[in-house]
């Protein structure tokens, strides 16, 4: 997993809102915080996998939720404690897939794209289990992530852009062999350049199905996005909930 020397250090906190403004917008952010608040429920716990800068544990928290966070970037966390409230949010320092956090909790949850920060199978299914490890029986872990955009490459490309635009350019350079992305970002700014790599492992839907039976669980439910808008053929990302078998 990529650590704080790499895309979660300090050169990238420093600018992570801003540079994703988009995804803090009230619109994006509300949707998620209502759904994971109703999984939460009354006096509910959550624990936020990747808690990042607190773009959603910050609102959820607001809801009423206690909500820890785990994370493996201290610049990240350090962003999120100097924002208003974000003192009363809980922090683990360390790797989601593996750290370990006191007490259980009704919902655990793991949004935009951050499974993928994974770049190995094994890693992916330590994820789950250690989801499964934290929730009470019943409990829920949510994911948010892109559905694999391969039918975007004709036969012989392995390259698919993103973004085009001025100033900016990001692509995805896939190898289908491993089911492994990474994703290139480009800025030009001021007469210079800035040129960030992210490795990625992409997932089916169905894999991370068999990923959570592994670890005792069963889907509950899967939408095209927060506002619970029906899975398609066509939908290019899902939300998906799994629920913690009750033995």
């Amino acid at each position: 997993m990529l650590d704080e020397d790499g895309y979660f250090g300090e050169s990238v906190a420093a600018s992570y809102d801003e540079s994703s403004a988009e995804m803090f917008d009230p619109r994006v952010v509300e949707p998620a915080v209502d759904v994971l608040a109703e999984l939460a429920g009354a006096r509910g716990r959550a624990l936020e996998f990747g808690v990042g800068t607190g773009r959603v544990a910050l609102p959820l928290a607001a809801r009423g939720v206690e909500v820890h966070g785990i994370d493996l970037s201290r610049a990240m966390v350090e962003r999120l404690r100097a924002k208003p409230g974000g003192d009363g949010i809980g922090v683990t320092i360390g790797d989601f897939a593996t750290a370990k956090v006191e007490g259980t909790f009704s919902v655990a949850y793991l949004v935009y794209n951050t499974i993928m920060n994974l770049t190995s199978q094994d890693a992916q299914v330590d994820c789950f289990r250690n989801a499964a490890a934290h929730l009470e029986p019943g409990g829920c872990f949510v994911i948010e992530v892109a559905v694999p955009d391969l039918r975007r490459l004709p036969p012989g490309q392995d390259a698919a852009p993103f973004r085009v635009e001025e100033g900016r350019l990001g692509f995805d350079l896939y190898d289908v062999a491993t089911q492994s992305v990474t994703s290139h970002h480009v800025t030009v700014q001021d007469g210079g350049g800035r040129h960030l790599a992210v490795p990625f492992r992409y997932v089916w839907p169905a894999e991370l199905d068999l990923m959570a039976r592994l670890a005792g669980m069963r889907l509950r439910a899967r939408w095209d996005g927060w506002t619970r808008k029906p899975f398609t053929s066509e939908s290019r990302q899902h939300v998906s909930v799994w629920e913690k078998c009750v033995s």
